[in-house]
């Protein structure tokens, strides 16, 4: 299958850090802290908050990522599967909420 991204593209990460060194530094020091393991949210929760939102941001490094931390802090296959319908649930609700929104925006709007 060809596809636009790739995960030897992470190896491209430690450019992308020389390419941008104060913004990255920024980014990682983020990303760590979001990422603590002495936090009130468990280490395992927090790789299933990661997938959910990997999931309904379509982001396949993150997916790859966050699915081999999961799978290594105990995930089962049915937890898995829950989070990614739970994450579907979401992003349809999501849609549902914005086309609300946009009934009431075309309500507001001038006839033609």
């Amino acid at each position: 299958m060809n596809s636009y991204q790739s995960p030897n593209d992470l190896l491209l990460a430690q450019r992308m850090i020389a390419l941008a060194p104060k913004e990255a530094k920024a980014f990682l020091a983020f990303d760590h802290a979001a990422k603590r393991a002495d936090g009130e949210i468990p280490p395992k929760i927090r790789e299933w908050i990661a997938l959910a939102v990997a999931l309904t941001t379509q982001c396949g490094y993150c997916l790859d990522v966050h699915a081999r931390a999961a799978k290594s802090l105990g995930t089962t296959q049915e937890e898995l599967a829950e989070i990614v319908l739970i994450a579907a649930a979401v992003r349809a609700g999501a849609t549902m909420g914005h086309g609300l929104l946009t009934l009431r925006l075309f309500e507001q709007a001038p006839a033609a």
